[in-house]
């Protein structure tokens, strides 16, 4: 049995037979390619019997957290185009054509956080996401319109080609005056997740595939719920009597009670004769609290597969120390394959060189923004190593710059190892300890000495004489008021 087989039966067995959409016999029509299948006399397909994981998953709470959690957070980075300049830094380009995409908008109905949280929506729901460049006399691509990942096909023509059938956008559908689109590769920017090499390179697979026997498993329990709760008349307890009913005594008195307990009578008094008397149980039985606990584990298994930390969900274990610990685990893991995944799309699109000569990057100190203690804490830091100058810290928090504050500082002792032979090592002398008295002069110069040499330094060491004397006369006078 097949792997298509495996996962139809799988399917229908989690769903149930279904009245609209349930599995007919051929030909099956193919909305895509306005094409058919054929006549094999068996499901060739599991999507062909209606049931998709994009379906079932999108009735879970755990999903849409886990989809929001990445189109939010996405939405929320604002990108910027660099190029790397000959000083080894690099520089903020403002005239490019990507520049302009990522700063005012890639159309004219959508801001790029509307672009980008729709995208990566689509890209972590269907494993891909499609837009349609569209350029101007230049070339440039001057608006991009995002596309229905469940409309769009990569194909390849008879010359070995690869182009894009488009479709599920409205306004261009609306502008263009048709349903479907053709464009070629260059004029798609299109971003996929994991792809099957054997079956087709070209198409990403999203992580509700690996999670179905948890989305499975989270529907049945749900389910069960549902119908469990939805009999108004169950009680906290159980009706016992010690008389002998037969079939249909039981049958008789359970009627009564739901006609007691449902329906209009929801909340009333129901009143027990034949010896009937209410016997009361648990709140919550081994059974419910073993419901719980599979209800916790797919959660948390659908979480693992999307690599989203529990304690950003509100899930598992409690939060970490700080945000900045709990964003930087996520940037190291699923978000920032996420966001570079998205800046290598856009860097194809646009013909880029690619890091680190010129690429695109979304900048991750969004994401603290309201974590203002650890935000203002590194950049005390990074100014006080000398890594960022005084204005580039302001100018981060939105503060003008101010005189002087353009340079790089470091503290006094922070010394290169060859500047340490030119430091005094000799010890400093003790607060109040007299200094040493210099040398005597050296003996009366000999004949030939220019005059006035002798006595300026007769002059200067009666200067010194002076001065050791009032030091000793403050001294004595600190003692004697000591």
């Amino acid at each position: 049995m097949g792997l298509v087989d495996r996962l139809t039966r799988m399917v229908s067995s989690v769903v149930g037979k279904a009245t609209e959409g349930a599995w007919h016999p051929p030909p099956y029509n193919l909305p895509i390619t306005h094409g058919w299948l054929g006549d094999e006399g068996r499901s060739m397909n599991w999507w062909q019997n209606g049931h998709t994981p994009r379906l079932y998953g999108s009735q879970l709470a755990i999903i849409e957290a886990c989809l929001s959690a990445y189109s939010q957070t996405v939405a929320m980075c604002p990108g910027a185009h660099w190029r790397a300049n000959s000083k080894g830094g690099r520089d903020l380009v403002t005239t490019s054509a990507l520049s302009r995409i990522l700063r005012g908008g890639p159309n004219d109905y959508q801001t790029i956080s509307d672009f980008l949280l729709n995208a990566t929506r689509q890209l972590y729901y269907d494993g891909n996401a499609y837009a349609l460049c569209l350029r101007n006399q230049r070339f440039e691509i001057e608006e991009m319109h995002l596309m229905d990942a469940r409309y769009c096909r990569a194909q390849i023509d008879e010359t070995g080609e690869i182009f894009y059938s488009l479709g599920g956008n409205y306004v261009l559908q609306n502008r263009l005056g048709g349903a479907m689109t053709r464009a070629p590769a260059r004029d798609v920017w299109h971003v996929k997740l994991h792809s099957d090499q054997l079956r087709n390179p070209l198409r990403g697979e999203s992580p509700l595939c690996a999670a179905f026997l948890d989305i499975a498993t989270a529907m049945i329990t749900r389910g069960q719920s549902a119908q469990f709760y939805q009999n108004q008349a169950k009680p906290g307890f159980v009706l016992s009597t010690d008389l002998t009913l037969d079939k249909d005594q039981v049958s008789a008195a359970r009627d009564r009670w739901n006609e007691q307990t449902t329906g209009a009578n929801i909340g009333g008094t129901p009143i027990l004769t034949a010896g009937l008397k209410p016997v009361q149980i648990p709140m919550i039985t081994y059974r419910d609290a073993q419901l719980v606990e599979t209800m916790k584990l797919s959660d948390q298994e659908i979480a693992m597969a999307f690599r989203v930390p529990l304690a950003l969900l509100g899930i598992g274990s409690g939060p970490m120390g700080s945000t900045e610990a709990l964003m930087q685990a996520w940037v190291a893991s699923g978000l920032g394959f996420c966001l570079n995944h998205i800046e290598l799309a856009f860097d194809q699109t646009f013909a880029l060189d690619g890091q680190p000569d010129e690429y695109s990057e979304f900048d991750t100190k969004a994401l603290l923004r309201s974590a203002f203690k650890d935000r203002i804490e590194g950049l005390a830091r990074a100014t006080q190593g000398g890594i960022m100058s005084p204005n580039e810290a302001r100018n981060s928090e939105d503060l003008p710059d101010v005189k002087f504050g353009d340079e790089p500082r470091v503290q006094q002792q922070v010394v290169p190892l060859s500047a340490a032979e030119a430091i005094p090592t000799g010890p400093p002398h003790a607060p109040g300890k007299i200094p040493p008295a210099p040398p005597p002069p050296s003996s009366p110069p000999a004949a030939g000495t220019p005059p006035g040499t002798n006595a300026d330094a007769r002059a200067a060491y009666k200067r010194i004489v002076r001065s050791r004397t009032r030091q000793l006369e403050r001294r004595a006078e600190y003692r004697l008021l000591s």
